[in-house]
C-alpha cells in the first residue's frame, strides 16, 4: 500500500488526506470500488471523500473541516478496506466473464 499523504490546503482552509491502494488487477481495484463506494459521508459531517479507480489503483481522498472528523471517517474506510480485501483472499482473483 502506498503512504498516505495528510496535509492542509492553504486554498480552502481544509484537513487533506489521501490514500492509494494497489491491487494484483484493475478488476480487483473496481470490485473494491464498487464495494466501498455506497458508504458515503454524511454532508452535515464537514467531510467528503472520494474514490476513484486508475489501472490498477484505488485512490481515496478525504476533505474535512476537524482533525477529529478525518480521523474517524479514514479508519472506518480502513476497517471497510480490511473486510473487503480478506473477502478478495477468501473468494480468489477475480474472474472475466466473456459473453
Amino acid at each position: 500500500m502506498a503512504a498516505p499523504e495528510a496535509e492542509v490546503n492553504t486554498h480552502t482552509g481544509k484537513l487533506e488526506f489521501s490514500l492509494d491502494v494497489p491491487f494484483p488487477s484493475a478488476e480487483e481495484a473496481i470490485i473494491a470500488l464498487r464495494s466501498l463506494s455506497p458508504d458515503r459521508e454524511p454532508r452535515r459531517g464537514g467531510i467528503s471523500k472520494q474514490l476513484s479507480v486508475s489501472g490498477n489503483t484505488l485512490y481515496v481522498r478525504w476533505s474535512a473541516d476537524e482533525a477529529r472528523t478525518l480521523r474517524v471517517s479514514v479508519s472506518s474506510f480502513m476497517d471497510h478496506l480490511s473486510l473487503v480485501l480478506e473477502t478478495m483472499e477468501a473468494f480468489g482473483p477475480a474472474v472475466k466473464l466473456h459473453t
